[in-house]
């Protein structure tokens, strides 16, 4: 859903360049190269080149500022914000004191001998 939201936002603009019927360059988010034949003059079969753009525009009303929310808001959000952040912060690394001692052999199942399982 906020991928759906992103993109519909974004404003884009192609641009294309042909020379006659042939596509030469295509450019998104700047301006497409020419071939170079219209500053020479060169004509072929009798069409010139031309550029075509073509301008997406996204949605507008979805560009919400914080300044243009009211002061309670702005309160809450920027607390919102600050408490977030903080939940995550890492705790201190605990120390182990038996961490590099080994666990003793176990010798026989004590569960399986007095036949006493958790249901």
């Amino acid at each position: 859903m906020a991928l759906l939201v992103l993109f519909s936002t974004i404003s884009f603009t192609v641009d294309k360049h042909f020379c006659g019927s042939v596509l030469v360059d295509l450019a998104i988010f700047s301006e497409a190269e020419d071939c170079g034949m219209e500053h020479s003059g060169e004509m072929m079969d009798g069409h010139g080149c031309k550029d075509q753009t073509i301008h997406v525009e996204g949605q507008e009303d979805l560009k919400i500022s914080f300044n243009d929310l009211d002061h309670p808001k702005q309160v809450f959000l920027a607390s919102f914000t600050y408490s977030y952040v903080e939940l995550f912060q890492e705790l201190p690394k605990a120390l182990i004191p038996f961490s590099d001692y080994s666990p003793p052999l176990l010798v026989y199942d004590i569960q399986l001998r007095d036949q006493t399982f958790l249901i």
